[in-house]
């Protein structure tokens, strides 16, 4: 792939990324927490796959995208440790709202993931950009 579809690439990504996180902030406000957590870790799936999109590898499953992400960032010690953190406890709290019955997701849940799934952004695009030159 040339240079410059991975960077567009990444930067779709980083915009979809973006896009959730507001989503998830309006949802918020309307007292919609399940759907609010559920782009929260959106937010985060879409800015691992900017990163990612410079490795050139992409999988059809989330499991393939964190797996990959934590053992070459995150082993690897490139990206801090709480970063894995907050991917693979986004996903556990957005499976368990989408799969399980009368699983109730509270304000602060909701939040919280918010917050979590800006930071994981912000220090994702500040990686990317340091180290990538978009």
């Amino acid at each position: 792939m040339r240079r410059e579809d991975i960077l567009a690439l990444s930067k779709y990504r980083l915009d979809k990324a973006k896009e959730e996180l507001d989503t998830a902030r309006q949802l918020f406000e309307l007292n919609r927490f399940s759907k609010s957590l559920n782009c929260s870790y959106y937010s985060i799936f879409h800015a691992t796959r900017a990163l990612l999109a410079y490795d050139q590898f992409d999988s059809k499953k989330h499991s393939g995208i964190i797996s990959y992400f934590i053992k070459n960032y995150i082993a690897s010690k490139i990206l801090p440790q709480e970063l894995a953190r907050v991917i693979l406890d986004a996903e556990d709290f957005r499976h368990d709202a989408d799969y399980m019955d009368f699983y109730v997701v509270s304000s602060d849940d909701a939040r919280i993931q918010i917050e979590k799934a800006k930071y994981f952004l912000e220090s994702i695009e500040s990686f990317i950009i340091k180290t990538k030159a978009i």
